[in-house]
């Protein structure tokens, strides 16, 4: 089944699908790297990993806090306790094992050759031409006596380039959770801006060792030597409340330095070519991203009308 082109959206009553490629069109959306993804990048390539190891800290450690807050308030906190031990418990077991694996090799979307090395099973890889990538921003929804919630997920998908390949060996993809919609979309611009429009056009990567002055008591105490109260306080909120000290000290733990892809060919694929050798975008496509590009000026144009 083909997938429908970028810039087709399927809704249902409780679902959302915005297809974002093939061919990369603009979003409109301005890249956001809300999840670490971007674990290397320079002016030939850059590494998209997928092990958001501090945003599940970040999603368990609220509910913790929550249930501590009702275990202290209540005289018989026997039943909050099991609570906690089946909604936290089981997903703290899993991150506890996830600590002790591989961290996963990256994607790797070379811009000057247009083409992606996407590592495999047993050392292999397959190389990808980048205007084949389909990427998808889905949402889904539930309705319960709480209210509506809406979960989703950004879909980045590669085709095995071997016609020969086994079925189960056809096809890969990455999900990303981060919530579908805008925020999905602003993910895969961070993929698309860069190959498109180049390196500058991204965030740097947040991955690895940084400034003292950037981590989370490093920012607590420059804010407090600047008289900044209100960062003070939104400091010690996010470590208290959100987790993000432990997440940032497990993310450091596993990415302080971040896999390298571990192929002699591919070393020699990332170096960089000449100008002159660079691939160029294909003519499907430069029509497609001035027709796009047209689209949005004329909708921005409307919208400060």
């Amino acid at each position: 089944m083909s997938t429908p082109p970028a810039g087709t959206t399927k809704k249902r009553l409780l679902s959302r699908n915005d297809y974002l490629a093939p061919l990369p069109l603009p979003t409109g959306e301005k890249p956001q790297d809300v999840l670490n993804t971007i674990w290397r990048k320079n002016g030939v390539f850059i590494d998209i990993g997928n092990y958001s190891i501090g945003s599940a800290v970040m999603v368990m450690w609220p509910s913790l806090m929550v249930f501590l807050l009702m275990g202290y308030i209540t005289p018989e906190p026997g039943m909050i306790w099991i609570g906690a031990l089946i909604i936290i418990g089981i997903p703290s077991m899993i991150l506890i094992h996830g600590l002790f694996r591989e961290v996963p090799l990256p994607v790797r979307f070379n811009r000057q050759r247009r083409e992606v090395c996407v590592p495999r099973d047993d050392g292999e890889y397959w190389i990808v031409p980048w205007e084949t990538v389909t990427a998808a921003a889905t949402q889904q929804s539930s309705v319960s006596q709480a209210g509506r919630a809406t979960m989703g997920l950004l879909i980045i998908g590669f085709e095995n380039p071997d016609p020969q390949a086994r079925e189960d060996n056809k096809h890969y993809s990455l999900g990303f959770n981060c919530g579908g919609g805008t925020t999905a979309m602003a993910l895969w611009e961070c993929v698309r801006s860069y190959m498109e429009v180049g390196p500058q056009a991204v965030p740097e990567s947040r991955v690895g060792i940084a400034p003292y002055e950037e981590t989370q008591i490093g920012s607590i105490i420059t804010d407090l030597r600047k008289g900044n109260l209100l960062g003070v306080f939104w400091g010690v909120f996010c470590i208290t409340i959100l987790g993000t000290y432990l997440a940032e000290k497990l993310q450091n733990l596993k990415l302080s330095y971040p896999p390298d892809l571990p192929y002699p060919d591919i070393a020699e694929w990332s170096k960089p070519l000449p100008p002159e050798q660079w691939a160029k975008r294909s003519p499907e496509l430069e029509a497609a991203i001035a027709q796009r590009e047209a689209e949005l000026a004329a909708q921005a144009e409307r919208e400060l009308a």
